[in-house]
């Protein structure tokens, strides 16, 4: 359940217009009084006696014990409550009651007899709006400060009494919402979303890996947006607003947002610190310009990277954990623009709920995080990659590996009670898992299928090194649909010249294993990484082959075309 306290108003009549009206596109069903400050206000939704002139002047009467230079320029206290998506709809009686006390919560209304003049109005199924006068009825102001979060706070309560959706409470930190005219204008104009969800994500996404103001100011130039600098005398930038060149106002001009009210950390003081690690004594392009590589080398080091960072999360100071889920928001964002287009909804799903998470009131010490933040910027500057082949092969390996990391920053945040963030972390690390499986279908499919035609005697081989490397996690492993793949693995890597037992050893070692979904798969990723084989198996099958019969091992026959058996991660 969301309360929202609305900028303060001067025209009670105005307000109530809205709530009786039928909406800009006729939402308003049935607008009605579900509750008042005594009880008996009048009601002009139900009662055709009744105009809306009649209500307003009700609740502005304590206005008229005031002197005309004494009154308010702003006496129009608004609150909208709305519940949650999946709740049940509640009754009048029930959205009365709730009306009551957020009043009385929020000092409107207190329980002393004195408050001030209320009406609830509710026109829709999911919310309701409380209109209340600014002045008491002994012609003093109300104590309403901090309304916001005392509202927060009952809602809290309200939610759990009714047994409601349970909102996360939050710390002040999140992005603005936005709002109800900003939403039905992306509806008129056939929008995907709201010019300010859309400015925030492609501004979030130009951040990613930048390491100067310059090609900051760039990547926004090239994704088509208008630009607006505020400068200093000197010349110097102090900040910037956006827009998109479609969106306009009523006299036609452009719709700026500062960077700021899209979100608190891509003001430009913000976006600045992140590179107040960098060498001063070099040019940000020497200091951690982009890697000439493919797209299959960026995710490999996107991979390495983000293990760091897990042991960072895991046991570092908590400035430098707060840098770095900062800069894993940055690979998330990078990740989902370069993307094959069937993990690419996923990716920027997973990357735009994260962003809450990317935010707490512990200051992050950036300098550290270069490596994550490195890896971003390899990513975007290797370009798109594909889906198939080594491309979507590393693509899995990389989404692997940040699934970690997201998990352990939402166990982070978890301790800290920073709710918002640990929910958004959870909620990312969902559409990493979908994204996974996506990414990871077919490059685990071919090493199922080579897993399944290797010899008896081999398979036999590295069972025994499993179980001498994991014994606790073996027989588990061994019953995994993914147990084939890892056997290939283990084949390809002593192939390679590695020590399968030593090297599965160490792979288990990293980090505790029994929250995976699928053990094996975790292994096949790591050992891969680790012992530098190529993420898509395809090219290894022949070596293997030949192998086999130099060994005088009889090589099994293919099995069935059918694909590796799925299983959630």
């Amino acid at each position: 359940m969301i309360p929202r306290i609305h900028r303060q108003g001067s025209k009670t009549l105005g307000l109530l217009n809205y709530l009786y009206g039928k909406g800009t596109h006729e939402e308003h069903i049935d607008p009605h009084l579900v509750a008042s400050f005594d009880g008996m206000a009048p009601d002009p939704g139900r009662d055709p006696s009744v105009t809306r002139e009649d209500l307003q002047h009700l609740l502005d009467q304590p206005l008229a014990l005031l002197d005309v230079d004494q009154r308010p320029d702003e006496h129009v206290w608004h609150c909208s409550v709305r519940a949650a998506p999946d709740d049940p709809i509640l009754s009048d009686e029930q959205w009365g009651d709730i009306a009551r006390r957020m009043v009385a919560a929020t000092g409107i209304d207190p329980d002393d007899g004195t408050g001030c003049r209320w009406a609830a109005v509710r026109h829709a199924d999911d919310h309701i709006h409380i209109i209340a006068t600014l002045v008491r009825e002994d012609g003093r102001r109300p104590d309403h400060h901090r309304s916001g979060k005392r509202a927060q706070a009952e809602c809290r309560l309200i939610e759990r009494e009714l047994s409601l959706h349970q909102v996360a409470p939050g710390d002040g930190t999140a992005a603005k919402r936005t709002t109800s005219a900003e939403r039905h204008k992306a509806e008129r104009e056939g929008r995907q979303q709201p010019a300010r969800d859309e400015l925030r994500e492609t501004v979030r996404r130009a951040v990613a890996g930048a390491t100067s103001e310059e090609e900051f100011f760039d990547r926004l130039a090239a994704a088509g947006l208008l630009i607006r600098k505020r400068a200093a005398p000197s010349g110097d930038p102090l900040g910037y607003k956006v827009a998109l060149p479609d969106n306009r106002n009523g006299d036609k001009e452009p719709v700026y947002y500062a960077g700021s009210t899209l979100a608190p950390d891509l003001s430009l003081p913000r976006i600045r610190k992140r590179w107040s690690g960098d060498n001063p004594g070099q040019s940000a392009d020497t200091a951690t310009g982009p890697v000439t590589s493919s797209q299959a080398s960026a995710r490999r080091r996107t991979a390495a990277a983000a293990w760091q960072a897990v042991l960072v999360i895991d046991n570092g100071e908590d400035g430098q954990v707060a840098a770095h889920i900062a800069a894993a928001g940055e690979v998330l964002d990078a990740l989902a623009k370069t993307s094959a287009a069937h993990t690419r909804t996923e990716l920027r799903q997973a990357a735009a709920v994260f962003e809450r998470a990317t935010r707490s009131h512990v200051k992050a010490e950036h300098g550290r995080d270069r490596a994550l933040r490195q890896a971003a910027r390899d990513l975007v500057y290797s370009g798109p990659a594909l889906g198939r082949g080594e491309y979507g092969a590393t693509t899995a390996m990389a989404i692997d590996m940040l699934i970690f990391l997201v998990t352990a920053a939402a166990h982070w945040h978890a301790k800290k009670e920073h709710a918002q963030q640990a929910a958004a972390a959870r909620r990312a690390a969902e559409h990493l898992r979908t994204a996974y499986r996506a990414a990871a279908d077919a490059p685990l499919s071919v090493l199922y299928q080579r897993g399944l035609r290797l010899p008896q005697p081999l398979r036999q081989k590295q069972a025994a090194h499993l179980r001498a490397a994991v014994p606790e996690l073996a027989e588990q492993i061994l019953v995994e649909p993914g147990w084939h793949a890892l056997a290939a693995t283990l084949t390809d890597a002593e192939t390679a010249g590695h020590n399968p037992a030593r090297l599965l050893a160490e792979a288990a070692g990293r980090r505790e294993l029994g929250t995976a979904d699928s053990i094996s798969d975790v292994l096949v990723w790591r050992l891969r990484r680790m012992s530098d084989l190529p993420a898509d198996a395809t090219t290894m099958a022949n070596h293997l082959t030949s192998a086999a019969k130099a060994s005088g091992l009889p090589v099994s026959p293919a099995p069935s075309r059918d694909n590796r058996p799925r299983q959630t991660r």
